[in-house]
C-alpha cells in the first residue's frame, strides 16, 4: 500500500545559489524592536552575520535579546546565541548560548553538531553531556531563519527545512503564502514575500501559533518583519537598523535616520 501522506510530503528546501551570493554572502547587521500584542516595545533583537576566517562558507549567526523599557523592572532579558554554520547549505556545526533571564535564572547550553554522522552533542552547564541522533541533517533555530531567506519561492510551493530543536530532528514546512506590498519599512516601500514556517517545537521560546516572515521580494531577501503567536498575544519584530553588504551594495541604515528625514519632507511641504 502506498503512503500517501509520504508521497505528497513537500522536499528538502535547497538554497538557490544566485541568493546565496546577493544575500548570504558578507558581514550583516540587523537591530530589531520587538513589540507584544497593542503595539508595546519590551525588547531588542540584534543579528549579526559574520564570514569567517575558515572559508567562503563558512559564517557566524551572532544573536542577542534584551530587555527594554520598563519591562526590565518585570523580567529582565539578555540571552545571547551564536551559531557557526559551515557549507553551502549553511549546516550548524556549533551552537552556544548564555541565558540571563529573570531575578537570578542563568544558562549556559553547547550543541555541537556532526553534520555526517547525523549526531548532536548536547550539554547544559555542568549536567552530563546528552548526544542526540537526527534522521539526517539538520539546521537550527537561528541557522533556518536564514537558510530560509535563501530558499527558491514560488506560489502554493512548500519545501522542508529540517530543523532540530527540544531533542529531535523537526520537519519544518517553509510555505510562501502570498506576495504583497508593505508601504512603510526601514526600506521605504516595498514589494514583500509572506513566508509561513510551520514549526512544531517550542524551542528557546514558548510558542503557541505559527511564525510568519516577511522578506523583501528581490536579491536581497531582507526579513523586514517577524510576527510570533506566543502563550499570551503576540510578538512582532520590526527592522529598524542594517548595516553590511548585501545584494551588490553597501548598507548603512538607521530608523532615527529615516524619521529626521521624513520631518524635513513634512517641513519643507508645509513651508510651500
Amino acid at each position: 500500500m502506498i503512503d500517501c501522506a509520504a508521497a505528497e510530503a513537500p522536499p528538502i528546501g535547497v538554497a538557490d545559489p544566485a541568493l546565496l551570493s546577493s544575500a548570504y554572502g558578507g558581514d550583516e547587521t540587523f537591530q530589531y524592536d520587538v513589540s507584544w500584542s497593542g503595539g508595546i516595545k519590551i525588547s531588542e533583537l540584534r543579528l549579526r552575520i559574520t564570514r569567517t576566517a575558515k572559508d567562503q562558507d563558512s559564517f557566524e549567526i551572532h544573536a542577542r535579546v534584551t530587555d527594554y523599557g520598563t519591562f526590565r523592572f518585570f523580567y529582565p532579558v539578555d540571552d545571547t546565541f551564536v551559531t557557526l554554520v559551515q557549507g553551502e547549505q549553511r549546516l550548524p556545526v556549533r551552537y552556544e548560548v548564555e541565558q540571563k533571564e529573570g531575578r537570578g535564572y542563568k544558562a549556559h547550553r553547547l550543541s555541537l553538531y556532526d553534520q555526517e554522522r547525523n549526531l548532536v552533542r548536547y550539554r547544559k552547564n555542568d549536567e552530563p553531556e546528552q548526544q542526540f541522533v537526527m534522521a539526517g541533517k539538520a539546521h537550527n533555530e537561528f541557522s533556518s531563519f536564514f537558510f530560509t531567506r535563501v530558499l527558491p519561492f514560488t506560489p502554493n510551493t512548500s519545501v522542508i527545512v529540517p530543523t532540530f530543536a527540544d531533542e529531535k530532528r523537526h520537519e519544518v514546512v517553509v510555505t510562501p503564502r502570498q506576495w504583497t506590498r508593505f508601504e512603510e519599512t526601514l526600506l521605504g516601500p516595498v514589494d514583500v514575500i509572506e513566508v509561513l514556517p510551520r514549526m512544531t517545537f517550542k524551542g528557546l521560546y514558548d510558542k503557541s501559533g505559527d511564525t510568519v516572515i516577511w522578506f523583501t521580494d528581490d536579491a536581497c531577501r531582507m526579513p523586514v518583519r517577524i510576527r510570533s503567536k506566543i502563550l499570551i498575544g503576540s510578538l512582532t519584530a520590526e527592522l529598524v537598523a542594517y548595516h553590511g553588504t548585501s545584494c551588490g551594495r553597501q548598507w548603512n541604515l538607521e530608523q532615527k535616520v529615516l524619521d529626521e528625514e521624513a520631518k524635513k519632507k513634512v517641513a519643507k511641504i508645509k513651508g510651500d
